[in-house]
């Protein structure tokens, strides 16, 4: 069964997409903004998860703060995040999916309504390599629900790349592929209750 340590850290990602050869250093105000733009997004991952083997499948995003990772197989299982509530929906159980606040994992810090990086101790690292800005982000109030570290490129502003340390320093990382910005997604994908009737099926 998938655990909570084990999303936490898996919903971190690396998206391996084309960077062009030198990109300005993005500010906070920019990547917010950018971030607050993001409405909604789907596209397909690959997850490098923590023990370093791969899963693949579909994610979907609707700010603010809902998010679908759909499986595929062998792993077959699903995590979603709406109303509040993270559910980890795991086909080999019998007991339902897990269930916790979305605001004790680092994945909250991009899918907050407002999002402003530039609150005081939420950005602990900021830097460029020349191609991507990579900011590392933290829920000030609670440091100790790990970090999430994200990674854009600019011209047009992309995120690129998030990686999610946990509670206890476990990582993981998930490839993002053609994630399209924009288009309509309904709100049923992300409904922990209806998606437990299904399951229950």
């Amino acid at each position: 069964m998938m655990k909570r340590r084990s999303f936490m850290a898996s919903a971190a990602a690396v998206i391996l997409t084309a960077t062009p050869a030198v990109a300005q250093e993005l500010s906070l105000d920019q990547v917010s903004q950018y971030l607050n733009g993001l409405q909604t997004a789907q596209g397909g991952f690959t997850q490098i998860n923590a023990d370093g083997t791969l899963s693949t499948g579909q994610v979907y995003i609707k700010r603010p703060g809902r998010i679908r990772f759909e499986y595929n197989a062998p792993d077959n299982s699903l995590v979603m995040a709406g109303g509040g509530q993270v559910a980890i929906f795991d086909p080999r159980s019998n007991n339902g999916p897990d269930r916790y606040p979305l605001s004790q994992t680092p994945l909250k810090i991009i899918l907050e309504r407002n999002v402003d990086l530039a609150r005081a101790s939420m950005v602990t690292g900021h830097t460029s390599d020349g191609t991507t800005t990579i900011i590392t982000a933290q829920d000030p109030a609670h440091p100790q629900y790990g970090n999430i570290q994200m990674v854009f490129t600019a011209n047009p502003i992309e995120l690129r790349q998030w990686i999610v340390t946990d509670d206890v320093g476990s990582q993981t990382t998930m490839i993002l592929n053609d994630l399209v910005r924009g288009g309509r997604i309904s709100d049923i994908k992300f409904n922990i209750v209806s998606e437990t009737r299904n399951w229950n099926k």
